[in-house]
């Protein structure tokens, strides 16, 4: 299969559209990341992203909505909170999970009795959806496992020869994938994994609790909700590392470590001989940077990355569940290489 990568724009749209309407997949443009996109509805379109992506069957899919008349088509009862939400971050990079109507595939839910929906903020994909006339169910446009996509030329690295159309629509805004809640009563909703939609911003709104699989790894039988919480996610093929310490301390392991790959904040006073990739002093560039630094490692054919600890604020608490499944967990203290956890 020949894979074209085309500039987004009407012309695009109206093939994109055909294809999926006859059961095709093709990677789109979001402000988070970009998708692989299939008709929600079409059982064996869906598997065609389960094979590309090389996805376990019961990790749940999101479907991508471009209104709320498609989630009330989708969604057995819509809270009151969640439609107040809507309202505040929709379009954007929230997800929220609902009990699904019987006519949603339980291929498409991961096998669960819940779908997972959100309204992406991208006006091309928007104008796609609402062309189509029915949901997209669009994971990360990546061989599973590995860093999400944030260009169409990361797409192209992984899906090359495996779907028809990547619509090429810019560098992804914040390049993490949307925040998944989950409600636990009527003014409580619960993060099953962090985006740009932060608790911070949640909580003028209703009450947040974060799950605990959001920082813990999870067992091998867990049944998960959300995707991005059981299996080992955002992965190059290099090792990863979570570096904790202070400038000092991450200098010193990294002039013993000069061969290895590094994520910091830009101000570490480091040899020429390390190989730097961008990162960023902020939460939100951290965000934006790390899958396509990831990537850059690989490219440069490093076979270890560390990565500066994250803070958990904000659009942090996002980088850190990222980093954390990225590396499997392995933290190691810059004052001693042998402290993993």
């Amino acid at each position: 299969m020949m894979t074209k990568v085309e500039k987004a724009g009407d012309a695009v749209l109206d093939e994109a559209a055909e294809l999926l309407k006859q059961g095709g997949i093709a990677a789109v443009p979001t402000e988070t990341v970009y998708g692989l996109a299939a008709n929600a509805y079409d059982v064996e379109a869906v598997r065609s992203v389960f094979r590309a992506k090389g996805r376990p069957q019961d990790n749940p899919l999101i479907l991508h909505i471009c209104g709320m008349t498609m989630l009330e088509d989708i969604a057995a009862e819509v809270p009151e909170l969640a439609r107040t939400l809507a309202e505040n971050f929709w379009p954007g990079p929230l997800t929220m999970i609902f009990a699904r109507k019987a006519h949603v595939p339980a291929e498409t839910c991961g096998g669960l009795d819940t779908a997972a929906v959100r309204m992406p903020n991208n006006r091309f994909t928007l104008k796609l959806i609402e062309r189509c006339g029915f949901p997209l169910a669009a994971p990360s446009a990546n061989t599973s496992g590995k860093p999400s996509p944030t260009t169409a030329a990361h797409v192209l690295a992984d899906m090359d020869g495996k779907i028809p159309l990547v619509i090429d629509g810019g560098e992804c805004r914040f390049g993490v994938e949307s925040t998944v809640i989950s409600f636990d009563d009527e003014d409580t909703v619960r993060i099953l994994r962090p985006g740009a939609v932060t608790p911070e911003m949640l909580r003028e709104y209703c009450h947040v609790t974060i799950d605990g699989g959001v920082l813990a790894k999870l067992a091998p039988d867990a049944v998960v909700h959300s995707p991005g919480m059981k299996y080992k996610h955002y992965s190059p093929e290099a090792e990863v590392y979570i570096l904790k310490g202070g400038d000092v301390s991450v200098e010193n392991f990294m002039r013993r470590h000069a061969d290895a790959g590094f994520l910091g904040n830009g101000k570490e006073d480091m040899p020429e001989s390390v190989r730097r990739f961008p990162y960023g002093g902020t939460s939100a560039q951290q965000a934006e940077n790390l899958f396509a630094s990831l990537r850059k490692a690989d490219e440069a054919g490093c076979r270890e990355v560390y990565v500066r600890m994250p803070d958990t604020d904000g659009i942090g608490l996002a980088v850190y569940n990222r980093l954390l499944r990225s590396a499997g967990f392995r933290i190691i203290s810059a004052e001693d290489d042998d402290a993993v956890r």
